[in-house]
């Protein structure tokens, strides 16, 4: 499942997926009980893809800390979010030695591991899911330049004259 699918919802705990789409509305099922509940435009949500990580180079998307959290734990749960602020401190700059320390707080390190470890329990997200978007982004570049023949330029649209209203007469 790729990100874009998937939210995290504020005052709401866990993640929820993304069902239906309606006018000013979605409807999202939780990812740990399989609960379905209407989230409306008022509420304040993120979706996953959108989230980075402070660096002290430039932000890292999620779904990229998310994915060197899968290869430094080789696919399996990691921390418990729960642990101690240390431990998990400790296991961040592990996986992502160059985290901003100054922006990056204990609780949105234990909100990193507590999404990851749900999303590899009900295997909502892998990193084959990056891969696969990837591909398809090339394709649709690829696509995309040889549809445009090379060397032509596209003609501009014809302005279109328009008519002046006509002025009101004074009444004497």
């Amino acid at each position: 499942m790729d990100l874009k699918e998937i939210l995290n919802i504020s005052g709401k705990p866990g993640l929820y997926k993304i069902i239906a789409q309606s006018t000013g509305r979605i409807i999202v099922e939780s990812l740990e009980d399989g609960k379905r509940l209407p989230v409306f435009a008022s509420n304040n949500f993120s979706i996953l893809k959108d989230i980075s990580l402070f660096t002290m180079e430039e932000d890292l998307p999620l779904e990229q800390a998310l994915k060197a959290i899968y290869e430094y734990e080789k696919g399996k749960e990691s921390i418990s979010h729960k642990a101690d602020n240390k431990e998990i401190e400790q296991r961040l700059e592990a996986i992502v030695p160059n985290y901003d320390k100054e922006q990056v707080k204990h609780a949105d390190m234990k909100k990193l591991f507590k999404w990851y470890n749900l999303l590899i329990q009900k295997e909502a997200w892998s990193p084959a899911d990056i891969a696969g978007e990837e591909k398809e982004e090339k394709t649709e570049k690829k696509e995309k330049k040889e549809a445009a023949p090379k060397g032509e330029k596209k003609a501009a649209a014809p302005k279109k004259k328009v008519k002046a209203a006509p002025k009101a007469k004074k009444a004497d």
